[in-house]
């Protein structure tokens, strides 16, 4: 124990430059501000990520179900009786029905693609609660017989519509006619603006009372599926298959990981690759440690003949070394992570701040989705970065400890 302390003891004193050198400590200085820095920047991008990731889930998530069950022709017939038995299915915590189909909407002389979906406003909030994203107008706004339509904000935009205006909708299942079949189309009135914060949805969406869209598409008392809310969301896909097989099957089922899948699996494949590229930075800043140890070893030389003289063991003198390399590293990565963590916590107005001064929007919701730059700090990917960046600083250490080791007392003295 005693050993273990004295070792301890002058492994922290050579932390600090001796008497007229005060370059040592300068070089320990920076190979430690190094390290910190490229924990924090490993940490902010981690961080970065994890927020991508969460915000696009929650966006997501808020517009659609985490599962739904639809018909193999396109349509439910007896989904009333279904529609009550998976409200009382385990896992489930409500279920909605939904009308859904591509269309074409005009104003004016501009035209767009859209998505349409007929809701039960009562029944949708159960299941997506679109409240907090219309910008203008209500759910319950969308009476059966009122034809009126909730539009996206970037599709409202794009047609020049705001509340209030007539738009013109068309789908494709026409009426035939004595000149052909021609493509059936109905004026709704806009009732409300939805923004949901990702570009691709709000430039799509328009959402109509069910019972409209079903009149328009000629479904007559059906609909195109059933929308669930499950308790764990990371369940959906066990849950709504379970479901189907006890509604006797014929059904073909989705969840919100299948749906989105291409998401999320790019995000997590681009942090892994993100992880192991800046990992080659931290590792660059953590062999500045052997610089700063094999300066170290040259400059006391003569301590370590001193040492070994008076019965200190090769063994001792590798773990004065060690100790000094240890806490270079530790010291540089606890700077690292409070700075990551700060940074990471205060990243958003951050942002803000510098899209102030230069003038320039950094993130474009028609690329990237959303305008803001979310991050949310993982302890486990703290941890994560703590852990590789111990190694490699200890890895660091290694070399000029031995060295320190073996050096000669009697050589080192005579140099002296």
């Amino acid at each position: 124990m005693l050993r273990t302390w004295y070792e301890g003891f002058i492994g922290s004193r050579y932390l600090r430059a001796s008497r007229g050198r005060g370059g040592l400590s300068l070089i320990a200085g920076i190979a430690i501000l190094g390290l910190s820095v490229g924990v924090a920047v490993l940490i902010v991008v981690l961080s970065v990520m994890n927020g991508f990731e969460q915000e696009l889930r929650t966006r997501i998530l808020s517009l659609t179900a985490h599962a739904t069950l639809s018909g193999l022709e396109g349509r439910l017939t007896d989904w009333r009786a279904d529609l009550g038995q998976l409200r009382r299915f385990p896992g489930v915590v409500s279920a909605a029905p939904y009308v859904e189909e591509q269309g074409m909407l005009m104003h004016g002389d501009k035209s767009a693609g859209i998505l349409l979906r007929g809701i039960v406003p009562a029944q949708e909030r159960q299941v997506a609660d679109l409240g907090p994203h219309l910008l203008s107008g209500r759910l319950e706004d969308l009476e059966p017989g009122s034809y009126r339509i909730i539009l996206g904000k970037a599709l409202a935009d794009d047609l020049g519509a705001r509340v209030g205006d007539r738009v013109v909708l068309i789908v494709a299942r026409g009426d035939v006619t004595p000149l052909g079949v021609l493509p059936r189309m109905r004026a709704f009135r806009v009732a409300g603006i939805l923004s949901v914060g990702m570009y691709e949805y709000d430039k799509r969406i328009a959402i109509t009372a069910m019972q409209d869209a079903a009149r328009l598409l000629q479904m007559g008392d059906d609909v195109t599926g059933i929308r669930l809310d499950v308790r764990d969301m990371y369940a959906a896909p066990r849950v709504v298959r379970a479901a189907a097989l006890a509604l006797g099957g014929g059904f073909y089922v989705q969840d919100w990981t299948g749906q989105h899948v291409n998401f999320f699996k790019s995000i997590e494949i681009t942090k892994h690759i993100l992880f192991v590229i800046l990992s080659l930075v931290v590792a660059v800043a953590a062999f500045n440690v052997v610089s700063t140890m094999v300066m170290v070893v040259k400059d006391k030389r003569r301590d370590i003949a001193i040492l070994r003289t008076l019965g200190a063991s090769p063994r001792s003198i590798l773990s004065v070394f060690m100790v000094q390399g240890s806490l270079v590293g530790t010291l540089g990565i606890a700077g690292g992570v409070l700075l990551g963590v700060l940074l990471s916590v205060s990243l958003k107005d951050l942002v803000h701040g510098l899209e102030r001064i230069v003038g320039f929007k950094f993130l474009d919701a028609r690329v990237y989705f959303m305008s803001d730059l979310p991050a949310r700090v993982l302890p486990s990917d703290v941890l994560e970065v703590c852990a590789v960046a111990v190694l490699l600083a200890c890895a660091s250490t290694l070399y000029p400890a031995w060295r320190a080791a073996r050096l000669p007392p009697a050589e080192s003295l005579r140099n002296d």
